[in-house]
């Protein structure tokens, strides 16, 4: 076997298999060896201490993408839900939508543990280079124009202390650069769930407000009508689906589900991890909703706010350090959605490219990837920069074209779950696909009416008068 080294660390090694052929054990193989040791150590044990730890190893994927997507302009959605509508029907609403995230994200889990292949590589494999690509492109466009949302929730939270936009910017490519130092996924992992742990900062906002509780509970009772039909109530309906269900997080987490090692038996502490994470990614949402009900209350008019427009609205009713805490939760979830989704560009890129793809990996053996992590985040965080950009309308259609994206997305990962020969024993079974059909009905559903509110808006009009 032959061995090299960088700085004492081991890099890769060849080695014969029962064939003779030379088998290649790289500096990720390595590193993810020694994390499943630990895994394999703690299932070893008896206890709930053992079994407590055990879940502590193996949660990550779910949290980060769950917190992942509650970034700047679902977020922002959310406010501008809360201060449009007040919270009559859209609380059981938002809440619906994280159930329909919930659905999808369980096959990612188990499509990952199974195969131990990304999901731009599977659908590379089983669909042909054609459709790989055309996915890595969908992906690729779709990204980027959701990282460019990402610095404007980082650019308009900040403003509120008086940051300027390219020091936002600068702070937040050096906190994505610094979360790569390590070249350690356990590391990058758990830096970036303490971060995104901070998005829960919402829901102290939301308690400022003293929100009457039984109007959030007859919300939940009886879900109220749907607001007056019309385009922007469809614009909200669709971004708030938008700030929940989008492509990226099934790119992402089966590929945080592969790099963490996770495998077949991990399945059900993959799927408390997603639940978990749901449940900790709604109560954040219906936090924002809730703290800007009284907006809506007050009829202060919200079609212009950006971030630092809602905290600056919010600061009669909950001061200065309430206002500054709803700045502070924008400026976290762009910053954390900013290194997940930049991430996942970056892992469908090797996965299709057929490049090392990994955070496990040194710079000098993942070159293309932590170039197209690096770079895609950089170019988002020029195009923020640029003066007069329409920040709340930009945010709003980037979480509609979230939606439109979502049902061709879907259809991929059905065909995938439900593919015997890559899933074996862990095929998706039949009430699993029910609710993966009826998430596509409903999300193909609102992209119609959307669509019918662009292009036949006569047509949309007569259907909101009946």
């Amino acid at each position: 076997m032959s061995v090299g080294t960088q700085s004492g660390r081991p890099l890769r090694a060849t080695e014969r298999d029962a064939a003779g052929e030379d088998v290649v054990v790289t500096h990720e193989d390595i590193d993810r060896a020694h994390d499943r040791a630990r895994v394999t150590a703690a299932r070893g044990g008896s206890g709930l201490r053992s079994r407590m730890w055990l879940l502590w190893l193996l949660i990550g994927p779910g949290i980060l993408v769950m917190l992942g997507e509650n970034d700047g302009p679902s977020m922002l959605s959310y406010a501008a839900t809360g201060a449009k509508f007040g919270i009559g029907f859209f609380v059981p609403f938002v809440v619906l939508t994280f159930v329909m995230a919930l659905v999808v994200q369980e096959m990612t889990v188990r499509l990952g543990a199974a195969t131990h292949r990304g999901h731009a590589e599977l659908i590379f494999e089983r669909f042909g280079p054609f459709w790989g690509w055309f996915s890595l492109l969908d992906l690729g466009i779709g990204n980027f124009l959701t990282l460019i949302t990402e610095f404007i929730a980082v650019r308009a939270g900040l403003g509120y202390f008086g940051v300027p936009a390219w020091a936002a910017v600068l702070v937040t490519l050096l906190v994505l650069y610094s979360a790569l130092l390590s070249h350690r996924y356990w590391t990058w992992e758990r830096v970036t769930l303490a971060a995104a742990a901070f998005n829960l900062i919402f829901i102290p906002v939301a308690l400022m407000t003293h929100p009457h509780w039984g109007t959030v509970g007859h919300a939940f009772a009886r879900w109220s009508p749907l607001p007056p039909f019309t385009r922007d109530t469809v614009m909200i309906v669709l971004s708030d689906i938008g700030a929940t269900v989008t492509p990226w997080m099934l790119f992402f987490q089966q590929s945080a589900t592969v790099d963490k090692g996770l495998t077949i038996k991990d399945i059900h502490f993959g799927r408390i991890d997603t639940v978990l994470g749901a449940a900790l990614a709604a109560a954040a949402a219906l936090g924002a909703i809730v703290a800007t009900a009284p907006l809506f209350a007050h009829q202060m008019s919200a079609d212009n706010f950006q971030a630092a427009q809602f905290a600056q609205a919010l600061q009669p009713l909950i001061g200065r350090f309430g206002a500054s805490l709803f700045a502070l939760g924008m400026v976290e979830a762009g910053i954390v959605a900013a290194i997940t989704i930049s991430t996942s560009s970056a892992y469908a890129y090797g996965e299709v490219a057929r490049r090392p793809h990994s955070l496990n990996l040194p710079v000098s053996e993942g070159m293309s990837f932590y170039a197209v992590l690096g770079l895609c985040a950089a170019a988002a965080g020029a195009i923020v920069l640029i003066p007069g950009l329409p920040l709340v309308f930009v945010v709003l259609v980037v979480n509609v074209v979230a939606v439109l994206a979502m049902p061709p997305a879907l259809v991929f990962l059905y065909l995938l779950v439900n593919d015997k020969e890559i899933m074996g024993g862990v095929k998706s079974p039949g009430w699993a696909n029910l609710l993966a059909l009826g998430v596509v009905l409903l999300l193909t559903a609102a992209g119609v009416l959307y669509g019918l509110s662009v292009v036949a808006p006569q047509v949309f009009a007569w259907i909101g008068g009946r």
